[in-house]
């Protein structure tokens, strides 16, 4: 039989604010320690992964907002979130060719090719805007098509094949347009518009923030669910939490600057959409799996049943696809093509953000968002260059220091990656 006394004992009193500080103070520090143990792992194993780049882009943005006041203005941000489009598109779509530790020499002259093609479609024959956009993307899918099966069933390097196509596409373009030089679009058509075009609600760019920050989450999410059902080793609940929480504190502050000025840009919008898409690709799909196979080593991806003439000559399809769709954001941000449209440094422009974003020229590793951090140092190098009034050669000099800097992290991180027997 229960006491009385029992019953109205005193339940033990709850431990205090200041006795729960201790026990914090400690688990803040095994946090910590823990993840500097991993990151010192990684760090041995050469899996950085974008902390390099991340590094350049923050000195690249201090010193020339030290430099000029306006470089990190709403403005100027805005402009170069736009800037980064045409360019960024190249560069995914080169993504795709070094990840199977090939090189695509061609992207330029496929991008001025399509834009010329819609251009005289469009502007000089009359044909509607959608259906001469459509042609002319198919126009670049048809070249790195070719190409891609000239490789895949000659096996003369990528690099010699795409050389031909640089010359043979620039030729082509050059007797398309024909004697007239220079076509100016139409200023309140569709491809203008494509760079031209704001979402001006503040609604639209915070939006995009909170379902970049969602789908962070829900992606995060369902893969730790998904390997822990494998049985494989999986993210913490706190990392999940701590990757969201980066996403969200970049997105939201980018959605601020961005309505500071004229609001969302549609060009950004749709390079984002393009981007996350071809990510799925490249980490869901069956063909982004024997992309990376590719990368690995192409007689072992053919040992695995894997269709190596089909999927270099994808891979080489996507690159050009792309070239057009790039070519044709570049061709909207300036209202017009010409015969030096795809010319000048664009193809190394493209290359280089690719290889300094961190996707290896080994073949086998990056991601496409690699690319969108390297075209943004290029782009942040080129705008506070013309911002601060730096002559163009030491432009070329910065960039290619940049690049040089990018391809020994990614020279040293394999040798790494292979003394631990990760590659």
């Amino acid at each position: 039989m229960r006491n009385r006394a029992d019953d109205t004992q005193a339940e033990p009193a709850a431990p205090t604010a200041e006795a729960r500080q201790p026990h914090r103070a400690r688990a803040v520090a095994h946090a910590v320690e823990g993840w500097v143990a991993v990151f010192r792992r990684k760090l041995r194993a050469g899996e950085v992964g974008s902390l390099p780049v991340v590094l350049v882009l923050a000195a690249v943005w201090i010193t020339f907002e030290a430099l000029n006041e306006n470089f990190l203005s709403p403005r100027n941000l805005s402009n170069l979130s736009v800037d980064i489009v045409g360019t960024g598109m190249i560069a995914v779509g080169i993504v795709f060719v070094l990840l199977i530790g090939e090189l695509d020499l061609s992207v330029g002259s496929i991008s001025g090719l399509a834009a010329v093609v819609f251009a005289v479609l469009n502007v000089n024959n009359g044909v509607p805007e959608w259906l001469a956009l459509i042609l002319a993307v198919l126009a670049g899918t048809a070249a790195g098509t070719v190409q891609g099966y000239s490789f895949a069933k000659t096996r003369v390097p990528a690099f010699v094949v795409t050389l031909a196509g640089l010359l043979t596409w620039n030729g082509v373009m050059l007797s398309i347009l024909g004697n007239s030089g220079t076509v100016n679009l139409d200023e309140n058509g569709l491809v203008a518009k494509l760079t031209s075009y704001y979402f001006t609600n503040d609604g639209a760019a915070y939006g995009l923030a909170a379902v970049s920050t969602g789908m962070v989450f829900l992606v995060s999410y369902l893969a730790r669910r998904r390997r822990t059902v494998a049985g494989m080793p999986h993210r913490s609940l706190r990392g999940i939490a701590v990757r969201t929480g980066v996403v969200a504190v970049i997105a939201f502050p980018s959605a601020y600057v961005l309505n500071q000025f004229q609001g969302l840009p549609l060009a950004l919008l749709i390079f984002l959409i393009v981007v996350a898409g071809l990510d799925v690709v490249l980490r869901r799909t069956h063909y982004g799996r024997y992309v990376y196979a590719l990368g690995g080593g192409v007689e072992a991806a053919r040992r695995a049943s894997v269709s190596v003439t089909r999927v270099q000559t994808a891979v080489l399809a996507v690159s050009g696809t792309m070239a057009a769709v790039g070519g044709l954001f570049l061709a909207s941000r300036i209202t017009s093509v010409s015969q030096s449209s795809g010319s000048g440094v664009l193809l190394l422009n493209v290359i280089a953000a690719a290889v300094i974003g961190g996707t290896s020229l080994f073949g086998g590793r990056g991601t496409t968002w690699s690319a969108v951090l390297g075209i943004l140092v290029i782009q942040s190098i080129a705008s506070g260059m013309a911002i601060t009034d730096t002559p163009a050669a030491l432009q070329f000099v910065i960039t290619g220091g940049v690049l040089f800097a990018a391809v020994v992290i990614d020279s040293l991180s394999r040798r790494s990656q292979e003394a631990h027997g990760r590659a």
